[in-house]
């Protein structure tokens, strides 16, 4: 068992809350964590026929089955429990109810609707570095990379390979039928094919449009569903008046980096480290290890990265309060001056603002003081 690290933060959550929800990408270990967090709570899944039907034909005598708490995992497929669910722990706050589901369109809906105010939410992303960085000692990061993080790997319960391909054959096609009745899955299976190839790359609809042959419309609306499915990430970026054109477009990565290797079709890591999407993964990984971070300890995103008309650009910003901690990142193992470029740019914009900056990179070599730290990746 891999502990996670949100663990302690929901486990703290259940003090304050009645109702706890747990969202994420299908397969990132959702069940497997609110069981052992939750090992005397009922547990049900609304994926299953029958026992959604016995939660719809009677919800009150469901959802008041067992005193100790009550488990409903993939409760958007019943959004009628809702509305008895705020009824139950306005009546009786004591009373525990631990949601999750993979789908954050139906579910954030109706938390919005029923239970705002009501809930804790936390998104459960696959592992971080630092909860498999013992398993992962004798790996080489183009290993990792290619493996991904999804907790099936490290388990030993499936290969990237089996996982990938039955991950998007199984769970994504699935919610996209589900979400937007798509006709022509071979025109979805090219657009995400060519969003991975667009990793760390500004995001341009109309330009993704023109090479799948639809709608900058329907390109949206798809978009939608992958960031709705946790398949893919949107990084922001920082723009304030400056007096410099700032870039608003959006950075585009996936959710994992095993995933996205599928679907570049990159078959190991030797091929991996060859390819020259190499660099792209790696920064991919990084940011997404930073998001995890930051939701395991149940806070919204502070992630950005900054690009101007002038291509000056630092990779990922962490903005607290009116300060900015900044970082590039580079898959190269040896250290060049210019990785530096970007960051004291950004600092002599941003005077007085800018409280740490550092290089994340592939070397040995590492600097931890001074003005600008050089660190090996495993520092995360």
């Amino acid at each position: 068992m891999i502990n996670r690290n949100i663990g302690t933060t929901i486990k703290d959550a259940c003090r304050y809350f009645s109702v706890i929800t747990v969202t994420g990408p299908r397969q990132s270990g959702k069940t497997t964590l609110i069981k052992q967090l939750f090992p005397d709570f009922q547990y049900h899944t609304l994926e299953n026929p029958d026992t959604k039907l016995l939660a719809l034909n009677d919800p009150l005598g469901f959802l008041q089955s067992h005193t100790a708490g009550v488990i409903l995992d993939e409760v958007q497929n019943a959004p009628e429990l809702f509305s008895y669910i705020q009824g139950l722990v306005d009546e009786n706050r004591e009373r525990k109810f631990i949601l999750s589901g993979s789908s954050n369109f139906a579910l954030m809906k109706n938390i919005s609707q029923s239970l705002a105010g009501r809930t804790a939410i936390f998104e459960l992303l696959p592992l971080s570095f630092g909860e498999i960085a013992s398993l992962t000692q004798h790996k080489t990061i183009d290993e990792i990379l290619f493996d991904g993080f999804y907790p099936a790997i490290y388990s030993g319960e499936k290969t990237p390979q089996l996982l990938y391909q039955n991950y998007v054959k199984t769970y994504l096609d699935r919610d996209v039928r589900d979400l937007l009745n798509v006709k022509d899955m071979t025109q979805f299976h090219t657009f995400i094919r060519l969003c991975a190839g667009r990793i760390g790359s500004l995001f341009n609809a109309s330009e993704l449009a023109n090479e799948v042959g639809i709608s900058v419309k329907t390109i949206t609306a798809w978009l939608s569903v992958l960031q709705a499915s946790y398949i893919i990430y949107m990084l922001p970026p920082y723009f304030e008046n400056i007096n410099k054109r700032l870039t608003k477009q959006q950075k585009l990565y996936f959710t994992d980096t095993g995933l996205a290797c599928y679907l570049l079709d990159i078959e190991n890591a030797t091929q991996l480290n060859r390819d020259k999407m190499r660099g792209h993964l790696f920064e991919n990984f990084v940011v997404m290890d930073f998001l995890k971070n930051r939701y395991n300890m149940g806070k919204e995103s502070n992630l950005y990265f900054y690009r101007d008309s002038n291509k000056n650009e630092v990779d990922l910003l962490q903005r607290t309060g009116n300060n900015f901690e900044i970082t590039e990142i580079k898959s190269s193992m040896t250290y060049s001056p210019d990785f530096e470029k970007g960051l004291k740019y950004f600092s002599n914009i941003f005077e007085n603002r800018v409280t740490n900056k550092q290089i994340i990179y592939c070397g040995e070599l590492e600097k931890t003081s001074g003005d600008i730290k050089l660190l090996n990746f495993s520092r995360l």
